[in-house]
């Protein structure tokens, strides 16, 4: 069939009033009587209201302690701001809160301005001078302070005018898109006279929003009006002069770091008597298949380990390969355990660490996340599971190391050479775990190990993070160690660096966080953690018993 000939002419674009009309339906109905408009009723602002241009709200039954279930949390009975949740309306507008942001807040997250839900924010005057002077420089607090001005920017655009008056009404956060937001942003417009006890200077910036928490507290008794900020002796200073104040929470993954998923589960005692008759077994390449359907299967998800220990039976070590409807599949484990089954030299000492070795040579696994306490082998045996998918089977080029540089104590200073030379001193536990592993061919003499350390040096390089914007690893194992260091943005850049045939292993203890601001529950391990659990690609383990001597055993119990 012959294509159409190709037009004569180019196309003009259209006029605005071409697609702004409004439409109309195909067939006319009937029109109930239209009720005549009433004017809607403005509560009337107590005239030192003025002084903020804020509008009183109505006070109403909702603003008692049932309208404080909506705050900024991640706690079990408060709704998180992020999550899915249907689409509320609006609440009376005595219900809705009034949150004064503190400066911290907007550099810890540029988008915290869209997690109140249906609450109002307010912005004081010194907060933005404050943000004025981080803008610049190409730190993560200077890349967030220039985000928070687009956004402000953004919203302010959406004014008809630049009058105080329309500025008074306040500015839809969801005018930018956000829907989740659906409170309104309020600036402060005029100076704000509060005084405050004579121990607090008024120069200082933390005191002039305290005095802005005051006076608003004042002015619209009617109101909740809470401080928001990440400095916890903000938050003191505030209750001690009698004002609500709160932690930024969510940022937070988890609230508590006992609830983080494990990775583990273990199998109830009566498994088999309530599972047998309905379970199908079979075996395929020397491992065997189970599939089991009841009550146990919405408890489970893809790539969890699941184990059976009990006293005159064989225990059962899998791992959740599909799950279906009330279908689940087990695929036995291969036990590395045994010295036939060890990778480059190393066996597994406990179950998890076999757990954590079937994870690691795996090549349908993506990503992995390894996290316990010093000494349970996390680096030992990604390392060995490294070099052995690298020389042996030849699944990936070469391996990457990276780490966050954050000193226990103080800085040394500047380190001199090029960038592996400047990361040596931080990977001390890579060469450590090497002279571990070299230790395997002792049989080759001293010429033959010197040329096997050669040969696995030289495929093992050492990058730094201040360099992987735009990368692409192809074909490589990465391992990032000490990665409770990072926040969730330098985890996600750093795991959106992988192409095709890449696995990525991040190491960690939750325990041992060294960068400032960051928790447990904040912290880039974390986040990675939650949000990969039940993903066909990644794995997860947590290591619970320290392999390394018994004097770390003892201290890391102990001290």
């Amino acid at each position: 069939m012959p294509l159409p000939k190709p037009p004569a002419q180019r196309a003009s674009r259209l006029d605005a009033t071409a697609y702004s009309a409004t439409l109309t339906p195909s067939k006319p109905r009937a029109t109930p009587p239209v009720a005549p408009a009433v004017a809607p009723v403005v509560p009337v602002a107590a005239p030192t209201a003025e002084v903020l241009r804020l509008p009183t709200p109505a006070s109403s039954p909702n603003s008692g302690p049932a309208a404080r279930s909506a705050l900024p949390t991640k706690s079990a009975s408060k709704a998180p701001a992020k999550a899915a949740a249907p689409k509320r309306t609006r609440k009376a507008a005595g219900a809705a809160k009034l949150f004064v942001l503190d400066t911290n807040v907007l550099m810890h997250d540029p988008m915290s301005l869209f997690r109140f839900e249906e609450h109002d924010v307010f912005l004081p005057m010194i907060t933005l001078e404050e943000l004025d002077g981080h803008k610049k420089g190409m730190t993560e607090v200077a890349r967030n302070v220039r985000q928070v001005s687009r956004e402000l920017d953004q919203l302010a655009a959406g004014l008809q005018t630049s009058s105080l008056e329309e500025m008074s009404k306040g500015l839809p956060l969801a005018g930018t898109g956000h829907r989740e937001a659906e409170g309104k942003l309020f600036f402060q417009t005029e100076l704000i006279d509060t005084p405050l006890p004579q121990g607090l200077p008024q120069g200082k910036a933390d005191n002039q929003i305290l005095g802005v928490v005051q006076a608003l507290k004042g002015l619209h008794p009617g109101r909740e009006v809470v401080l928001v900020s990440k400095d916890i002796n903000m938050r003191i200073k505030a209750r001690a002069l009698g004002l609500p104040a709160e932690d930024y929470r969510n940022d937070k993954t988890l609230e508590d770091s006992d609830l983080l998923y494990t990775g583990v589960q273990a199998l109830p005692a009566d498994f088999w008597d309530r599972h047998g008759k309905t379970m199908e077994s079979w075996q395929q390449g020397g491992t065997t298949y189970y599939r089991i359907s009841g009550p146990l299967v919405p408890t489970l998800l893809i790539n969890e380990l699941v184990y059976l220990e009990a006293p005159g039976e064989t225990p059962l070590y899998a791992k959740v390969t599909e799950i279906t409807g009330k279908t689940a599949v087990l695929r036995t484990l291969k036990d590395y355990g045994n010295q036939k089954h060890a990778v480059w030299g190393v066996t597994s000492r406990n179950r998890e660490q076999n757990f954590a070795l079937n994870l690691l040579m795996d090549p349908e696994c993506d990503f992995i996340t390894l996290t316990g306490t010093a000494g349970t082998g996390k680096t030992l045996m990604t390392l060995a599971a490294a070099l052995a998918q690298v020389f042996d089977e030849r699944r990936y080029s070469e391996i990457i190391v990276t780490r966050v540089t954050v000193p226990v104590g103080e800085d040394i200073g500047f380190l001199p050479g090029t960038e592996e030379e400047k990361m040596g001193p931080w990977m001390g536990a890579l060469d450590d775990n090497l002279e571990v592993l070299a230790k395997g061919g002792s049989s080759a003499g001293e010429w033959g190990r010197a040329a096997t350390n050669d040969l696995v040096r030289s495929k093992i390089k050492i990058k730094s993070l201040n360099f992987m914007r735009g990368r692409t690893f192809l074909n490589k194992f990465v391992i990032i160690d000490e990665a409770q260091n990072l926040t969730p943005k330098q985890m996600k850049t750093l795991i959106t660096r992988a192409g095709p045939g890449t696995k990525i292993v991040c190491l960690g203890n939750l325990a041992q966080i060294d960068t400032p601001y960051l928790t447990e529950g904040s912290s880039g391990l974390t986040f990675a953690v939650d949000r990969f659990k039940g993903w066909a690609h990644s794995g997860h383990v947590t290591l619970a018993r320290g392999e390394r001597s018994r004097l770390a055993d003892f201290a890391s119990e102990v001290l």
